[in-house]
């Protein structure tokens, strides 16, 4: 298999302070803590997890738009996390990030055409009539009518808006995408349009994808693998089919039990499980399994031993006790 992202032992801290004058560092908030995964060419990895647990960070992370605490970002063998700044300003040509909200993500001020034109001047790829005749190319591509391109953003849906976003992401032809919830903020019709279109050109164009999403629901139907992540960790990573179908996470069984079902005899033969407490604050973090606190199945263990993340079975790695 050819590797294009490998991530090892990811960390990033935000560190919490007090004071004017004399500012002391008394906590930190442990937004991602020592996860590690890796992607391959043409492969999707959906990363789920509850609002909060870190998933956007990691992306932002793996982008070098936050530099992490500590750990290595390998991108095609090399470590974007060593690298200096105009090798990385280089390397951002095969990296790309789609934003979770298609209304602010575009500035408001330039027109379709100049959005989606801009990382082709950014990066001294084309000018003049070339990059015109390239930006209708890449409207056409996802799905909107080359005279939109003299269009503002005010001026779509926000269907049409995530698609001029995609279209700007996209135009570069890059390596690897990082996904931050792209259908989140649309209704349920244009979110299955909009997977649809990123599935479409994932196969046209040989293009990984880290797709960030709370929604079991809608990363099942684009990735292959499905990285479940609580509290800054990863609890649970396989094969879609085997994750749906054998879950061995608690926290996955019971994120698994709250996406609805359209058959009415099935979704009312099943059991909903409805998960105690709140989620801990990363500012302290639960001791052993951060899951312990809420998990119906915890034993003395778990609040004492870290779990560490193991393979049982192909490809199939979970962080529990009881699994």
């Amino acid at each position: 298999m050819d590797t294009v992202l490998e991530v090892r032992n990811l960390v990033k801290y935000f560190p919490v302070t007090k004071g004017i004058i004399f500012v002391k560092r008394y906590a930190d908030v442990k937004a991602v803590d020592g996860i590690s995964f890796s992607i391959e060419r043409g492969e999707t990895l959906g990363l789920v997890g509850e609002s909060g647990c870190g998933k956007s960070t990691t992306g932002r992370c793996v982008l070098q738009l936050i530099p992490p605490t500590s750990g290595d970002v390998l991108f095609e063998g090399q470590d974007l996390c060593r690298m200096d700044p105009d090798s990385l300003t280089r390397m951002r040509r095969k990296m790309q990030l789609i934003f979770q909200d298609p209304y602010g993500s575009l500035n408001p001020r330039f027109t379709v055409a100049q959005i989606v034109g801009e990382p082709l001047l950014v990066h001294g790829v084309a000018r003049g009539k070339g990059l015109q005749d390239r930006v209708k190319d890449m409207l056409n591509i996802v799905g909107l009518e080359p005279d939109m391109a003299k269009r503002y953003p005010h001026m779509f849906s926000g269907g049409q808006r995530q698609r001029v976003a995609i279209a700007r992401a996209l135009i570069l032809h890059p390596t690897f995408v990082v996904c931050d919830e792209p259908v989140s903020a649309l209704d349920v019709s244009i979110q299955a349009q909009i997977i649809n279109l990123l599935m479409e050109l994932q196969e046209a164009l040989k293009v990984s994808f880290l797709f960030i999403a709370h929604d079991l629901s809608v990363v099942r139907h684009i990735s292959a693998r499905v990285a479940v992540m609580y509290l800054g960790k990863l609890v649970e990573v396989a094969p879609y089919t085997e994750l749906y179908k054998h879950p061995l996470h608690c926290y996955t069984r019971a994120l698994l039990s709250a996406v609805p079902i359209p058959d009415p005899l099935v979704e009312a033969g099943r059991q909903r499980i409805l998960l105690s407490g709140e989620v801990p604050s990363s500012l302290n973090i639960p001791s052993g399994c951060c899951f312990h606190p809420r998990c119906w199945q915890a034993k003395s263990d778990c609040a004492d031993v870290e779990p560490p993340l193991v393979q049982v079975g192909s490809g199939h790695w979970v962080a529990c006790h009881c699994a």
